[in-house]
C-alpha cells in the first residue's frame, strides 16, 4: 500500500484563501482524499515554501566558492524555509543542484555584469559597452530566464555612486536579452541611471534605495518589479564608514539612501510596484535571511499579509512556479500558527520539499 502525508491545514492556498485539509501522494500535492493509501498525519498551518528572490548560491566573498559550500549554504536557506531561491548572479555552476533532492529549487541568472573595477572583485564578468551586448546574450542562455547587470557602483573618479552604461548600450542589451526570452535585473542603488533603466525596459531593480517619487507611477504601470533586500540595506553606515575617508561625498549619498529606505519601500508598495523578498545572501551576508527580510518589509509599513505575498504567493507567481495547486510539487511549510498573525511562527518550520519531510541536512524517506 502507497504511503500519503495528510495535512490537517488549514492551508493558506493564497493571502486570504484557506481550506481545510490536503494531502501529498508520490511528493505531489492532491486536494482529494486519495484512496488506498497509508496516510502519516502533519498538523499545523501550511504555507508554500518561501522564496528569497535575490540571493547568491556558489559565491562568498571573494566570489566562487567549492559545490561543498554552495550545498551548505542552500541548506540553510531551506532549513529557514527558503524553499524557491531567485540566485541574482553567481560565479559558479550550481545545476547539480537541480537533481539534488533535498536542496531549494534555484531560478538563476547567470553571472553579473559589470563595469571594469566596478563592482566587487571576483564576482562578476567585468567588462567594458562594447562587450555589453554580447555577453547579455552569454548570460541569458547560461541562466534561467534571467540576466544580471550591475547598473551603478562607486566612481573613484568623482567620489560617488555612478551608473556603469551609457544609455543606448543599455537599450541594446536589455532587447538583445529580451529576444532569448529572458528578464533582465539591475543592481541600482543610487538615483543617477533610473531614468535610463526605465527607458531601457529592464524587468527589475534590485535593492532601488535611489527610485524616487517621479518614478513610481511608471515602474507600476510597467510592472518593473523592485526586489528591496532591506537586511542588505542595513549594512549601508557601515560600508559608509568605511569609504568616508577617501569618498567622504560616497559616504554621506549611502548614508541618506539608507536613512530614506522604509520610507522608499513603503512608496514603492503604494503606488503597486511589485515588491518582492530577496535577502542579498552570499557575496557579504549570510544565507537563511528570508524571514528577517519578510520583518523589515513589515517595518516599512507592509502588513504581515503583503509581507507574506511578497515572499510566498506573489513571488512564486512572477518566478513562474506554483504554490499550493492542485497537482503541483509539495514543496511547502507547516508551522504552529497562522503566519499572517505572526511572522514569528516561520522561524521554525517542519520543511516538507518535493513531497519528503526533511530532518535537519536529511530528507525522510
Amino acid at each position: 500500500m502507497s504511503q500519503a502525508l495528510h495535512l490537517t491545514g488549514p492551508l493558506l492556498v493564497g493571502p486570504e484563501e484557506v481550506v481545510g485539509e490536503a494531502w501529498v501522494v508520490g511528493g505531489r500535492l492532491t486536494f482529494s482524499r486519495p484512496a488506498a493509501v497509508t496516510t502519516t498525519r502533519l498538523a499545523g498551518w501550511v504555507l508554500p515554501g518561501l522564496v528569497d528572490a535575490h540571493c547568491h548560491v556558489g559565491i562568498g566573498p571573494h566570489g566562487w566558492v567549492p559545490d561543498d559550500v554552495a550545498r551548505a549554504q542552500a541548506v540553510v536557506d531551506r532549513d529557514a524555509g527558503a524553499l524557491l531561491l531567485r540566485d541574482a548572479g553567481s560565479a559558479s555552476q550550481t545545476r547539480w543542484m537541480d537533481d539534488v533532492e533535498d536542496l531549494p529549487r534555484i531560478v538563476r541568472a547567470g553571472r553579473h555584469l559589470a563595469r571594469t573595477r566596478r563592482y566587487l572583485r571576483g564576482l562578476a564578468h567585468e567588462i567594458e559597452p562594447e562587450d555589453l551586448v554580447e555577453h547579455i546574450r552569454v548570460e541569458a542562455r547560461r541562466g534561467d530566464g534571467w540576466v544580471k547587470l550591475v547598473g551603478d557602483w562607486i566612481d573613484r573618479g568623482t567620489g560617488d555612486l555612478a551608473p556603469c552604461w551609457p544609455a543606448d548600450v543599455l537599450a541594446a542589451g536589455v532587447a538583445a536579452a529580451h529576444e532569448l526570452g529572458a528578464r533582465v535585473t539591475v543592481h541600482q542603488f543610487g538615483e543617477d541611471g533610473v531614468e535610463e533603466l526605465l527607458a531601457a525596459g529592464v524587468d527589475g531593480i534590485e535593492h532601488g534605495t535611489g527610485v524616487g517619487p517621479e518614478h513610481l507611477s511608471r515602474l507600476a504601470a510597467a510592472g518593473v518589479a523592485v526586489v528591496p533586500t532591506l537586511v542588505n540595506i542595513a549594512t549601508f553606515p557601515g560600508i559608509a564608514d568605511r569609504g568616508e575617508p577617501k569618498f567622504p561625498t560616497y559616504a554621506a549619498h549611502m548614508r541618506a539612501l539608507h536613512a530614506r529606505r522604509y520610507d522608499t519601500v513603503a512608496a514603492l508598495h503604494a503606488a503597486g510596484v511589485p515588491v518582492f523578498a530577496g535577502t542579498d545572501a552570499g557575496s557579504v551576508l549570510p544565507h537563511g535571511l528570508v524571514v528577517e527580510e519578510l520583518h523589515e518589509l513589515t517595518v516599512a509599513g507592509l502588513s504581515r499579509t503583503a509581507a507574506l505575498d511578497a515572499g510566498v504567493w506573489a513571488a512564486r507567481r512572477w518566478l513562474g512556479h506554483p504554490g499550493l495547486e492542485e497537482g503541483a510539487s509539495a514543496d511547502l511549510l507547516v508551522v504552529a500558527g497562522d503566519p499572517r498573525a505572526d511572522l514569528g511562527v516561520l522561524r521554525d518550520p517542519t520543511v516538507v520539499l518535493r513531497g519528503r519531510v526533511v530532518d535537519g541536512a536529511r530528507p525522510l524517506a
